[in-house]
């Protein structure tokens, strides 16, 4: 009685009289939607791994890989906060630096014992190391710490030598010292994420424990002068910049403070290319007339981007204690990775933004607000801001909603985001037809498959239409795929999805005067009719 996978037998050969059992998997693939909350930020910091993108749901987890943030410009981790402030919990962070930086060392004073900092950066400055007794008898314990990570204890660290000369035992000693910090003592302590340790051919006698810290060794450098170049980084293994972000499923990106315009371009490409909403800004302090000739010149018109005028944002930094002027990248990718992809961010609401350059920062007695003149030129021209009154109140938020391109029809944040939500979903997930049998039934599973995928979507309220008709179809049978291409190997779908519109302006009509004849309507309700 042999059970046998659907299509692993050739079931009009079969000779020997049995029982055939033929496992059939499901005929309609089910896809689920990939997460449109990824946001993939690119800039500098005082520790971590250079050009990996690492994966941060909270600042504490971005202080443990990254250290603190650091109050300058293009820090990665000033980014990330102002977009945790908006909601946002879904980061992958890579960090660049230029060249320069370097790892903290320190040589254990009378040894040839070097220590030197897993990763390059500043904040390795601050590490210290501290020798005490073991737990058994004759061993010695390490432990490393730093500030803002887990402290490492390495403990019952001996000579593997035994009655040898003390330089042997000794030797023996810093060789499995080096050794467990570098490779771990077991499941249980594994290699440690703070150092990395040299024995050098030490032979020096210890006689007893001691505590140090780094500052007194060569310091550690962030290689922090970075320039748009460097965020943007280079598209080949080993990837650096923003190209390490590559595969990683991100919905929206930010370079830290990328506001070179020769560069915008480049992001827009890949956007394009991997289907993630680029947020661009412009340089501080920036004029209406400068960013507009600035984005004609660069060429930037493309759904890809979303281009932020350079009025940058008063924001409290309570971990340096300080009131900065920051990008608004991070508010703005913030909020968009808090919303569902059908959604603009128009008049919502952005949180811990205490004033703006065009504001003024707060206690300068400066109160302007942008005129609509203002406000139109930005527009038209695809440029967005972040600004204080919205429609909806006197609150911060981003003003008109739109990415960088200029045709009506693929202008608004909603375009970009569910396009690229719908083609990364497809893209996910439909693979799976290629290699099967082309015949009248894989017409029917492609087509079902994406109709049910377009339904859910509708049912979740991410489709609709203003007369309740379906807002959506779906084509893949004979009529598009006819015998000459089916018979080379193409198969074609064909679907046209039609998006909710985002109310922009909004007209309320109002006739009042004591000449105005009112004309009255009845409306029908459960207990009766009633005049309105």
């Amino acid at each position: 009685m042999p059970i046998v996978q659907q299509g692993s037998v050739n079931t009009t050969a079969l000779v020997v009289p049995d029982l055939y059992v033929q496992i059939v998997p499901p005929q309609n693939l089910v896809l689920n939607g990939v997460p449109t909350n990824v946001v993939g930020m690119v800039g500098t910091a005082s520790w971590g791994p250079v050009g990996q993108p690492v994966i941060v749901a909270t600042m504490a987890d971005y202080a443990y890989t990254f250290g603190p943030i650091v109050a300058r410009l293009q820090d990665m981790g000033t980014q990330v906060a102002t977009a945790v402030q908006q909601g946002a919990a879904n980061f992958r962070c890579v960090r660049v630096t230029d060249g320069t930086d370097m790892a903290a060392q320190f040589l254990l004073p009378n040894t040839n014992f070097v220590f030197t900092a897993l990763y390059t950066g500043s904040l390795g400055s601050q590490i210290s190391v501290t020798m005490t007794t073991g737990s058994q008898a004759g061993t010695w314990r390490l432990t490393v710490s730093l500030p803002g990570g887990a402290i490492e204890v390495f403990d019952n660290i001996g000579s593997s030598t035994i009655g040898d000369s003390e330089t042997a035992i000794w030797q023996s000693f810093w060789q499995n010292l080096a050794a467990a910090v570098n490779n771990g003592q077991g499941p249980q302590r594994g290699p440690s994420q703070i150092v990395v340790a040299n024995a050098a051919g030490s032979t020096a006698v210890l006689t007893q424990g001691f505590s140090y810290t780094f500052a007194t060794g060569p310091a550690g450098s962030d290689g922090a002068n970075v320039t748009a170049g460097n965020l943007v980084g280079v598209d080949q293994v080993p990837r650096r910049g923003m190209y390490a972000l590559r595969g990683q499923g991100c919905s929206i990106a930010a370079l830290a403070d990328a506001t070179d315009p020769s560069q915008w371009t480049t992001q827009a490409a890949f956007g394009l290319s991997e289907g993630i909403y680029m947020i661009l800004a412009g340089p501080s302090g920036d004029t209406i007339t400068n960013a507009i000739a600035a984005k004609h010149a660069a060429g930037l018109d493309t759904y890809a981007c979303k281009l932020m005028f350079g009025d940058w944002l008063w924001w409290n930094d309570q971990v340096n204690g300080t009131l900065r002027l920051v990008s608004p990248q991070g508010f703005v990718a913030g909020r968009l990775a808090n919303l569902s992809p059908e959604q603009s961010s128009l008049n919502k609401p952005l949180y811990s933004v205490v004033g703006s350059q065009k504001s003024g920062a707060p206690g300068s007695g400066q109160a302007s607000a942008y005129s609509s003149a203002e406000l139109q030129t930005l527009f038209q021209a695809g440029i967005d801001v972040i600004s204080n009154p919205q429609p909806g109140g006197y609150y911060w938020g981003v003003r008109c909603g739109h990415n960088s391109a200029s045709g009506a029809a693929t202008s608004g944040d909603n375009y970009t985001r569910l396009t690229n939500y719908i083609a990364a979903t497809l893209a996910a997930g439909m693979g799976q037809y290629v290699g099967q049998v082309v015949n009248a039934t894989l017409f029917q599973r492609i087509r079902a498959t994406q109709l049910s995928f377009l339904q859910g979507m509708l049912s979740q309220g991410m489709l609709g239409s203003t007369d309740g008709s379906l807002p959506f179809s779906v084509i893949c049978n004979a009529s598009n795929n006819p015998l000459s291409r089916t018979s080379l190997g193409y198969v074609q779908s064909d679907a046209q999805v039609q998006y909710q519109a985002i109310n922009e302006k909004f007209i309320v009509n109002i006739e009042g005067g004591q000449t105005v004849a009112v004309t009255q309507r009845t409306l029908g309700n459960a207990s009766g009719a009633r005049a309105a």
